[in-house]
């Protein structure tokens, strides 16, 4: 029996201005299975996804869905041909309930029974295995919930065909293993589902066929079981992954960042880390596992002198940092690579060489007399830039046209050269291709391997595993447990970032 079709994808093209973002591109979903979208950044996985779900109109190529030829331009026409796409960031209102969410913009009748309606959505939820309280308040609830909340809602709109943006990108463990549970069902009913993710473990656990795009053209499409991540890898990025060094460090017992019994607040007043105490090492990675909102900003920004510490302090190479300003603490030897590459790290309309000087500017070696040795600092620029293999096509050009990889190579460029005591790297590799993610990961070890304490706040447990000497997990601002990677599992950190215990 044939396999029946949902998406045609021929000879697509999309251009932005002159540049093509994606170039004669073919791609096929079929009813039933699960189909990972794989690339690195730029090679425009994002571009064509959208095009299916109708927020951009292909300029080349046709698209057929189910069968027949269909002319998308708008996200409304999508869904109305059985097309839903879960973006990374849910599109909800908070202070709606479930079912709400679920039919706002839907029903045309004036009058609605939300007894009814919610009564039908709980029958509708448990059919494909989500598992939801219709008359719960959106801001109640898990990133899990709400992830469930926005599948619900394009399949009660008669979506058949579901693209996922990097779907786990801030689940814990157990809600990714309920959320690959939940598709499985859906492709068993026939459904067809698209994942786009950077996680290469993922797609071997989920996926059934792959395919991968490079420079904006169809690498290939493959079976799963016909692959192994290196093959992947090598697709994606042209040239084999190299291994990493991983645990060849100097053993040392002296300490570079201590956080003892520290008590901060965030922005609305509210206590986000209570009580919190743990130290990093010289020469030692330490790993902040925990659900996003837990705490791991306000206690990087506190590290940086950059919010206030209500009790206890922050030590860094034995010193308090509880009365010094940012200014001070850099010069203390602190490095801090922000999650907010373009807020807080970096100034858009700013070129490369003035970025890399941002902190620099005061010191002797930037400067001749009162004046910046511009000359200078520009040939320093075009190292960094070698060294971190940078692509710019011109220096003097505002870094706000370069992509997500270069900033954070930009960024941890000018805090690395620093040579830091302490460097504090808050999701360095968020957004990022695996090619670019592998290089900022070495970048990290090879401080670690110089005698720098890391510490290292990611939602990738996969990754903390990998990298870290120690782990700290954290729940509701609170340290619930501090673990080694070789006497733990992904599933027991999970289980302490849910309710502060081991399972």
């Amino acid at each position: 029996m044939k396999e029946k079709r949902l998406v045609s994808m021929k000879g697509i093209g999309k251009k932005f201005g002159d540049k093509w973002v994606n170039e004669q591109v073919e791609f096929e979903l079929r009813a039933g299975e699960i189909h990972a979208l794989l690339g690195e950044n730029g090679a425009g996985k994002s571009t064509l996804m959208n095009i299916l779900a109708g927020v951009y109109k292909q300029d080349a190529g046709q698209l057929l869905l189910h069968g027949k030829e269909a002319i998308l331009t708008s996200p409304k026409d999508a869904i109305q041909n059985g097309v839903g796409m879960i973006h990374q960031h849910f599109k909800l209102v908070e202070n709606l309930t479930a079912s709400e969410n679920i039919i706002l913009g839907y029903k045309k009748t004036f009058f609605l029974n939300r007894k009814n309606i919610s009564e039908e959505i709980l029958k509708f939820s448990q059919k494909y295995g989500l598992s939801i309280n219709p008359n719960d308040y959106v801001y109640h609830m898990s990133v899990g919930e709400k992830q469930r909340i926005e599948i619900l809602k394009a399949l009660y709109r008669g979506a058949d065909i579901l693209i996922l943006d990097e779907p786990t990108a801030v689940l814990t463990p157990q809600e990714t293993k309920e959320l690959f549970d939940i598709l499985r069902k859906m492709a068993d009913r026939g459904c067809g589902i698209v994942i786009i993710t950077h996680k290469m473990k993922e797609v071997m656990e989920i996926a059934d066929r792959i395919t991968v795009l490079r420079k904006g053209r169809k690498e290939g499409t493959v079976l799963k079981r016909e692959v192994d991540e290196q093959r992947l890898t090598e697709m994606m990025i042209g040239k084999y992954a190299s291994e990493r060094k991983m645990k060849d460090r100097q053993v040392t017992n002296e300490v570079g960042l201590e956080i003892e019994n520290v008590t901060i607040k965030n922005d609305k007043g509210f206590v986000a880390v209570e009580n919190m105490s743990f130290d990093v090492k010289k020469g030692e990675i330490v790993g902040i596992a925990g659900i996003s909102g837990n705490g791991q900003k306000e206690l990087a920004e506190a590290i940086a002198g950059l919010r206030e510490i209500e009790k206890g302090n922050i030590k860094i190479d034995h010193e308090g940092i509880k009365e010094k300003n940012p200014r001070q603490i850099i010069d203390m030897g602190l490095s801090y690579v922000p999650e907010d590459r373009m807020g807080m790290g970096l100034v858009g309309n700013m070129d490369i060489t003035d970025n890399l000087i941002l902190k620099d500017y005061r010191k002797k070696k930037a400067r001749k007399g009162i004046f910046i040795q511009k000359k200078k600092v520009r040939e320093n620029a075009k190292d960094v830039i070698d060294q971190f293999e940078i692509k710019i096509e011109n220096i003097d050009a505002p870094i706000r046209t370069l992509s997500g990889g270069n900033l954070q190579k930009i960024l941890l460029g000018r805090e690395i050269l620093e040579d830091p005591k302490v460097l504090i790297a808050a999701y360095p590799v968020r957004g990022l291709d695996i090619a670019t993610t592998e290089a900022v990961y070495d970048l990290l070890l090879e401080q670690r391997n110089r005698g720098c304490a890391v510490l290292f706040i990611s939602e990738d447990l996969d990754y903390i595993m990998q990298l870290s000497d120690r782990i700290v997990a954290i729940e509701g601002g609170k340290v619930a447990g501090i673990v080694k990677p070789d006497e733990t599992t992904v599933e027991e950190i999970g289980m302490m970032m849910l309710d502060g215990q081991v399972g």
